[in-house]
């Protein structure tokens, strides 16, 4: 069922992207592009993740118990699919209702990120955009175009509770993984990451990365790329 609802979206569609489908193969997620399938950057983030941070996350499932582990992580995943949905409907001028339990609350999410992170979004260029490096890897942004002044990644992000600036590495990671594949494809300077993220309860937080911050993680995203090619021809 759908309702209307009237947006202030400032549309500039300076670029054209390319459609793709996408393909699973070893249980990595691949991008079809033209002939080449591209590993996804979730994919190289997950490949490459950090000892530390596999130990944390191990220790945490052991903690709380496999099945409940998984019961959170797959209503996460659910609700934030949901929340994105409206977030494309709204962005595309469209309307969606979603009268269960979890579209309720993923509704209520999507117009907290609107009310509070859209009135700084100036212009638009892409929503639900595929971006690859050639020959490299590939992605999908939530969004794309300009920000508080600034040429910009957005990303929308549901989560469980808040989060500490530290805790979003591979947020900031895909940003970066984002903005270098746009300039690749399209000849920009994309200068800044923004993150809209919203928990359940209708808490928002916004997290914005840019000058020496995103170069830093440019820089780290590519090293990620270069650990996951090395590692795959070991094999």
């Amino acid at each position: 069922m759908e309702t209307k609802e009237t947006n202030k979206i400032n549309w500039n569609k300076l670029y054209t992207y390319p459609p793709c489908s996408r393909s699973s193969s070893s249980g990595e997620r691949l991008y079809n592009i033209g002939k080449a399938k591209l590993p996804s950057v979730t994919t190289i983030l997950q490949a490459t993740m950090p000892e530390e941070k596999k130990q944390k996350l191990a220790e945490w499932r052991l903690r709380v118990g496999e099945n409940k582990a998984e019961d959170i992580k797959n209503s996460a995943a659910t609700r934030g699919t949901a929340m994105h949905t409206y977030l494309e409907h709204y962005i595309d001028d469209k309307g969606l209702l979603d009268l269960s339990d979890e579209g309720r609350v993923a509704r209520a999410m999507a117009k907290t990120i609107i009310d509070k992170g859209f009135q700084d979004l100036t212009e638009l260029w892409g929503s639900e955009v595929t971006l690859f490096y050639e020959g490299l890897y590939a992605g999908a942004t939530d969004a794309v175009g300009v920000y508080q002044g600034r040429d910009s990644i957005i990303d929308f992000k549901q989560s469980n509770k808040p989060k500490r600036d530290e805790w979003i590495t591979d947020y900031k990671l895909q940003m970066a993984a984002y903005a270098t594949a746009h300039d690749q494809m399209h000849g920009t300077s994309i200068e800044q990451g923004v993150i809209l993220m919203c928990t359940p309860d209708n808490f928002f937080q916004r997290f914005i990365i840019n000058g020496s911050e995103f170069r830093k993680y440019r820089w780290e995203w590519l090293k990620r790329v270069d650990e996951y090619y090395k590692n795959h021809w070991k094999q």
